[in-house]
C-alpha cells in the first residue's frame, strides 16, 4: 500500500531531496554506494520501473493521485509520498513537474564495456558531449534506430541528469550504456571487434551511403563535442571518416539530429542476431 503524506510544512527535511539542485551531491547521497537521480513524468518513472530500479521517495501533485497516478505508487511499494497542490511541488523542486510527479530513484552500479558490448552489433559512441538535452536526444535515437547500446567518455555529462531522462523519454532505462575507462578508447572497440565510423567532416570523409559502412558486421559510429567536433587523434585512429551530405551551404547539423539520420541509416537491416540481454 502507498504511503502518501501530505504535505503541510514545505521546509520538512525530508523533502530536500527534491529541492537539491545540485545532481552531483544526489549521485553521492549513499556514498561509497550509488546515490539517487530524479525521474520526471509518469511514462518515464515507468520505464526506470520496468528496467529494475529502485524508486526511494515520490513527489506527487494531490489531483494527480486523486486520479491513481497512472498506478505507480502501488508499484514502489512502502516508500514515502509526498503530496501538495501544484504551486506547493513548484515552490519544492524549483520548477512545475512534468505531469505533476517526480520520483527520487537509487542509482546502481554500471556494467564494464565489455559486457555493454558483448551481442552488440551497433553501438554509438559519445565524445565529451556535454549537453544534458543533446545527451538525452540522442539516446532516444539510439534506442529507436536499432542501436543496441551507448558508451561515453568520462568527459560527458551523465545520462541520469533530469533533464537527459526527460528528454530521453526514460530510453536511457531501456538500452544499455556506461563510460568508457579511457579517452583513447578507439583501440578497445577494435579489440571487441567493432570497425569505427567518426562523424566528422574532412578531405576524405566517405558518405553516410557508402555501402561499406552498411556491410560491417560490428559497427561503432563516434559522435563528438558540440562545439569541436571530435578529437583529431580519434578521426585518425577510426576506420571511416563519415559525413552526412547536405545542401544549401550547411555544413553540419546538431549533434542530436546528427546522430539521428547516422542511426536511422546505419541501423537498418543490421545483423543483430538475438535480442541483446537488458544489462543496464
Amino acid at each position: 500500500m502507498a504511503d502518501i503524506r501530505e504535505i503541510y510544512d514545505l521546509s520538512r527535511p525530508e523533502l530536500e531531496i527534491f529541492s537539491d539542485r545540485s545532481e552531483v551531491r544526489l549521485y553521492r547521497y549513499f556514498e561509497p554506494e550509488p546515490g539517487l537521480f530524479m525521474a520526471e513524468s509518469a511514462k518515464v518513472i515507468a520505464r526506470a520501473l520496468d528496467a529494475g530500479y529502485e524508486p526511494f521517495a515520490m513527489l506527487a501533485e494531490r489531483k494527480l493521485l486523486a486520479d491513481g497516478a497512472a498506478g505507480l505508487p502501488e508499484r514502489c511499494g512502502g516508500i514515502p509520498v509526498y503530496t501538495a497542490d501544484a504551486a506547493a511541488l513548484t515552490e519544492i523542486a524549483g520548477y512545475r513537474l512534468t505531469q505533476g510527479i517526480l520520483c527520487a530513484m537509487r542509482g546502481r552500479p554500471r556494467p564494464t564495456p565489455e559486457e555493454v558490448c558483448r551481442g552488440a552489433s551497433r553501438v554509438a559512441v559519445l565524445e565529451e558531449i556535454t549537453n544534458p538535452t543533446n545527451i538525452g536526444a540522442v539516446f532516444r535515437s539510439a534506442a529507436a534506430l536499432n542501436f543496441d547500446a551507448v558508451l561515453l567518455t568520462p568527459g560527458c555529462c551523465d545520462p541520469l541528469y533530469r533533464r537527459s531522462i526527460r528528454v530521453s523519454m526514460g530510453t536511457v532505462f531501456q538500452i544499455p550504456w556506461t563510460y568508457l575507462e579511457a579517452e583513447e578508447y578507439v583501440s578497445f572497440l577494435k579489440r571487441m571487434g567493432f570497425a569505427s565510423a567518426a562523424m566528422a567532416l574532412s578531405e576524405d570523409s566517405v558518405s553516410l551511403e557508402d555501402p561499406g559502412l552498411a556491410a560491417e558486421e560490428k559497427l561503432a559510429v563516434i559522435l563528438g563535442n558540440e562545439g569541436h567536433g571530435l578529437r583529431a587523434s580519434t578521426i585518425a585512429a577510426c576506420d571511416y571518416t563519415v559525413k552526412i551530405p547536405m545542401s544549401h551551404g550547411v555544413d553540419s547539423l546538431n549533434v542530436a539530429a546528427a546522430s539521428a539520420v547516422a542511426f536511422w541509416q546505419l541501423g537498418r537491416g543490421k545483423n543483430s542476431g538475438a535480442e541483446q540481454e537488458r544489462i543496464l
